[in-house]
């Protein structure tokens, strides 16, 4: 039996759909079981409830051979570690009551980032502990995700622009959700792994910000520019969207460490992915773009 957690997301879903794929019994954990699609809904067991919830967790993870581990964002937190680290706690003490014996996670990628980089650092928090039960652990450490610029559709189709607060110059690592997916799926169905450890992730694009608004204008077919954001106005601009102080000043702090290199070193070890930036701008950003 496979778990997978927030089979609703953007990567969870990619993940259910590998797993009935390749014929694999699966087991979801989700608050609303009518946000599944019907067919995926008639084929997987469904626990109904919160991954924070332990009793939740004991029956989801009961009989599981792996389980796909992902944290929701909450961006009214008050607490950007400590909401990882409360997000995780339940789960980690079924994985030790059940005996599960291989746990894939979504973390991050980065260096130096253990404390003072916001939700990277709340990342990799959460994978410190799940790494202390002992279970076999796959940390999925992606880059920056390209889904992020579907915040941006409408100021890209009204304005022409899209904002975020890295210089226009500098390399920024980004990979599509569909490969980090991908080797989820992977991994959930190779059970011949072992042991702890990490899985960079990231596309075969070297970008910018200003290369990624040529990419989207050529794309697109109409100019695109990039504009950076002061930290302070990037702040307040997540603050205007709904996200809590402490949220806000965790993606503030997540930029600046991403501005001081943070991805560089992994981005340059890594095995690339096979989407390229172009191509799922295409494939999917476009069609965001002209709905």
């Amino acid at each position: 039996m496979l778990v997978v957690t927030t089979p609703t997301g953007q990567i969870g879903r990619q993940v259910v759909d590998g797993l009935l794929a390749a014929g694999e019994p699966v087991r979801v954990i989700v608050r609303d079981p009518s946000r599944l699609s019907p067919g995926v809904r008639e084929r997987v067991e469904v626990v109904r409830g919160s991954h924070r919830d332990l009793d939740v967790c004991t029956e989801a993870f009961a009989g599981a051979d792996a389980v796909f581990w992902v944290i929701a964002p909450d961006q009214r937190a008050d607490s950007v570690v400590g909401y990882y680290e409360d997000s995780t706690r339940a789960a980690c003490r079924a994985i030790t009551a059940l005996g599960v014996k291989r746990v894939v996670s979504v973390s991050t990628m980065g260096r130096g980032i253990e404390t003072g980089a916001g939700q990277l650092s709340a990342s990799v928090a959460k994978d410190r502990m799940i790494e202390r039960t002992g279970v076999h652990h796959r940390a999925l450490r992606a880059a920056g995700f390209m889904e992020n610029l579907l915040w941006q559709v409408a100021a890209i189709r009204d304005q022409g622009a899209f904002f975020w607060p890295q210089p226009a110059d500098r390399v920024l690592a980004l990979v599509a959700t569909r490969d980090i997916a991908a080797k989820a799926t992977e991994l959930l169905l190779d059970a011949s792994w072992d042991g702890q450890g990490g899985v960079p992730l990231v596309s075969p694009d070297d970008l910018t910000p200003d290369g990624m608004a040529q990419v989207l204008s050529e794309v697109l077919e109409r100019p695109v520019r990039y504009q950076r954001l002061p930290l302070d106005a990037y702040k307040q601009a997540m603050i205007g969207h709904g996200a809590s102080e402490a949220w806000a000043q965790g993606l503030v702090d997540m930029a600046v460490a991403q501005n001081n290199g943070a991805y560089d070193e992994d981005h340059r070890a890594a095995t690339p992915g096979p989407t390229g930036f172009r191509q799922w701008c295409g494939e999917v950003l476009k069609p965001a773009v002209l709905a």
